[in-house]
């Protein structure tokens, strides 16, 4: 069984319970506690800063960094940016330097490294922050010069990241490179298909470390040798008739399988990626980047469990089954109850999926529009995500994970959902990132 990331240290990161996106490289989405949202009163802090907020993560307890970028389609360049931010009002405590991105415009990335740095990837370029004013300590150009998406932190501490390309642009670029120097650790990798999804990474009892990565066809795993990254016999090709379904978003590594849904390569994303550089239009996109676009396919939103130890037996499910699907953030799987939550953000549908024997089954619908990177409290069996409302409204609901039974809804005074991330505070509370507002919810 793969172990659970809130439940041990990993130690490329500093010691927190949310040093990266996700609360760790599995990218299982959950926390230790419990939010109670049923029977409690939440409280909302919102703060509209007309900033592309991507993910917060913890360093030091209530030592809270924003990582995002500009929104700049067009006129002056675009530019990344960290802040340490007040817990409790969210105002920024301290801010980065503009932080060059190549001109490419995407949401990159933020890490508290096991070596005290923030560290930041932002379209081509990577920054080691100090962590108390933020300044500038080392900054690199990548190998790729397109915007990557994702970077993990492996037990050696070195980084891990990638640059995102849909299908016929080339083979992605695996990047590997020192925490402290920024310099390149052995020779960049590059994979025979496109990658659009981050990866996620698995550190076993036995030592042994892999890097998965969701490409263009197949999901692929690397193995990690010395200072080398090697591609690994492990792959499943999980797509094969390119006009019904899409490309794949990032893996959730979780009880025995790597879990995975594709149809992601929306029009907005592609509207993105087929521009170089990525992002930067001569006259405003308009609806080109608007993910609630319909989809260029036919196929219906698929969720794949890939059995780690047995790809013979992985398999799929359609838990909506309305052709035209679509999706902007991966799905989640709760072992403590053998569920996997996935959802349709174009057709809208949230789904809990029973993983308990060979066939998933469909457990529960709710009809509800999510786009967003879910939190998962376990001991509570709490699922919190977002719920873009007909009449445009961006609600966080909290959602029983095993029976679907909607607890919570809560306003939190955003207008615009796009498939960013969502942090757990360990204080009943939950942080939000998206597009111009971030807020916090907090139940008591």
């Amino acid at each position: 069984m793969i172990e659970l990331d809130r439940m041990s240290r990993h130690p490329g990161y500093w010691p927190s319970p949310w040093p990266t996106e996700c609360g760790g490289n599995r990218r299982q989405k959950a926390a230790i506690g419990r939010l109670d949202a049923a029977t409690g009163t939440a409280e909302v802090r919102t703060r509209h800063n007309d900033r592309w907020n991507v993910m917060i993560i913890e360093r030091n307890p209530g030592q809270l960094y924003m990582g995002g970028t500009m929104a700049a389609f067009t006129g002056p360049p675009p530019f990344g940016w960290v802040q340490r931010i007040d817990p409790v009002s969210l105002e920024a405590i301290v801010t980065s330097p503009e932080l060059p991105c190549g001109d490419h415009v995407w949401c990159g990335a933020i890490i508290a490294h096991a070596n005290g740095s923030i560290i930041s990837i932002n379209g081509s370029y990577i920054h080691r922050l100090d962590p108390d004013d933020l300044s500038i300590l080392v900054e690199r150009q990548l190998p790729a010069d397109r915007s990557h998406n994702g970077m993990l932190a492996l037990s050696d501490g070195t980084l891990v990241t990638k640059d995102l390309r849909l299908e016929g642009q080339g083979g992605t670029t695996i990047t590997r490179l020192d925490p402290d120097t920024l310099e390149l650790v052995g020779k960049p990798l590059v994979l025979p298909e496109g990658s659009m999804g981050r990866i996620a990474a698995d550190l076993s009892e036995s030592g042994a470390e892999h890097v998965y990565v969701p490409g263009s066809e197949h999901i692929w795993r690397l193995r990690v040798d010395g200072d080398a990254l090697a591609v690994d016999e492990w792959r499943l090709r999980y797509r094969s008739e390119h006009d019904r379904w899409g490309l794949a978003w990032d893996t959730c590594l979780s009880g025995d399988s790597c879990w995975v849904m594709d149809c992601g390569d929306v029009p907005s994303v592609r509207a993105i990626h087929l521009i170089e550089p990525n992002g930067r239009f001569d006259t405003p996109p308009g609806r080109n980047v608007s993910w609630r676009l319909p989809a260029p396919w036919d196929g219906a939103q698929r969720l794949f469990r890939i059995p780690l130890n047995d790809l013979s037996s992985a398999s799929s499910i359609e838990p909506f089954g309305v052709g035209g699907g679509g999706v902007i953030a991966p799905p989640v799987h709760v072992p403590e109850f053998n569920m996997a939550i996935a959802w349709d953000s174009i057709n809208g549908g949230l789904a809990g999926v029973d993983t308990s024997r060979a066939e998933m089954e469909v457990a529960w619908h709710l009809d509800i529009r999510a786009s967003m990177q879910p939190v998962v409290f376990p001991e509570s069996g709490e699922l919190v995500i977002n719920d873009f409302t007909p009449d445009g409204r961006d609600d966080l609901v909290v959602v029983d994970v095993v029976s679907g039974t909607l607890l919570d809804r809560v306003d939190i005074g955003s207008r615009i959902a796009n498939g960013m991330f969502l942090t757990a505070g360990g204080n009943r509370d939950v942080y939000y990132c998206t597009t111009t507002t971030l807020s916090r919810v907090k139940w008591s």
